[in-house]
């Protein structure tokens, strides 16, 4: 079933779950063909680089359209008059190819869909070395599988992030979308394949239980964040606490939103923990992703409070003496 959904004037068509399985078929027509897929494993650099190229190309593809998008199109933070900066940041915001919008196709299709098919072929590339996929390879996979497809039949929460309402589509996202992500994302499943680890089933159990925890903190949260922005009068958010604000909307102050404030930044970092320890303790590089992740989460804490500050004022302020901490409970 294909969804709509619409901000503003801009009509999106939400399709990405369908485009995952599509995928998936190919894939598995692929495997059953005897495609070489460890062919990805062996050039994993040249694909990388080749995808940064491609993202650059898009990029000034991009930069080049938005000189002739008119000013009620462009971004309000890749609007600066720097070219390097609105380059770098996105000079327009929506940037479409008659209805088909670019940025939000990139958002989530390419990357988290190709991070998918270079962990297939990573374990296509373990059986290949093994004969069979390690315990270890199967949980990463199976874990970031999981984190895919959620995000993708969920596809209608990404239309009120900031990259969609306030980023434009420049280097940044153009390169996130297509080349950091998949070629990032998935070091664990690289590093498995030459270094494989032996996972006892206690410890197996205990890293599903922990990822477990982790998923059921993200779907949660951001659940009742969307049943509550989608209808204040849901059954599901009806008995939930709020603070009235001056916009005439009201602030989450219990559920989840009453643990810490971004909730669903706790359950990623929880599960991106969890991604990495099937690997070991023994190299930094399965854990780059969970201490990038971090960083960048902050980061966007950071930026939300201040969108937040903005935008509530006063019923913010006052948020924030409730819930006093931002993503660790008792710790930050």
């Amino acid at each position: 079933m294909f969804l709509s959904n619409q901000i503003g004037l801009i009509l999106y068509l939400l399709a990405a779950f369908y485009a995952f399985l599509v995928s998936a078929v190919l894939a598995g027509v692929a495997v059953t063909l005897r495609v070489p897929l460890s062919y990805v494993y062996d050039h994993f650099l040249e694909f990388a680089v080749a995808s940064g190229i491609i993202s650059l190309a898009l990029s000034i593809f991009l930069y080049i359209k938005s000189l002739a998008a008119p000013e009620s199109a462009l971004a309000p933070g890749g609007n600066s008059g720097n070219p390097l900066y609105d380059f770098f940041i996105g000079h327009e915001l929506n940037p479409r190819i008659g209805s088909f919008d670019l940025k939000y196709f990139c958002e989530l299709r390419p990357g988290l869909i190709g991070w998918c098919l270079i962990n297939l072929c990573f374990l296509m590339k373990d059986i290949e070395l093994r004969g069979s996929a390690s315990l270890s390879m199967i949980l990463v996979c199976g874990f970031q599988g999981l984190y895919v497809m959620d995000a993708l039949w969920h596809e209608e929460a990404i239309l009120t992030t900031m990259d969609i309402v306030h980023d434009g589509f420049g280097f940044m996202l153009a390169f996130g979308d297509l080349c950091w992500v998949p070629f990032t994302y998935s070091l664990q499943a690289y590093f498995l394949v030459r270094h494989p680890q032996e996972l006892s089933t206690l410890a197996a159990i205990g890293i599903v239980l922990l990822n477990a925890v982790g998923y059921i903190i993200f779907r949660g949260a951001n659940s009742q964040k969307n049943a509550f922005r989608r209808n204040p009068s849901d059954p599901s958010v009806t008995g939930l606490e709020t603070i009235p604000t001056a916009t005439g909307k009201k602030l989450l102050v219990s559920g989840w939103w009453g643990l810490v404030r971004h909730p669903n930044y706790l359950g990623d970092l929880i599960m991106a923990l969890a991604w990495s320890l099937p690997c070991g303790l023994g190299h930094i590089l399965p854990y780059f992703y969970v201490i990038y992740f971090t960083g960048l989460l902050i980061h966007r804490e950071a930026r939300d409070e201040h969108q937040c500050l903005k935008k509530y004022g006063l019923a913010w302020q006052e948020y924030c003496k409730r819930v006093p901490y931002r993503i660790f409970p008792y710790i930050y």
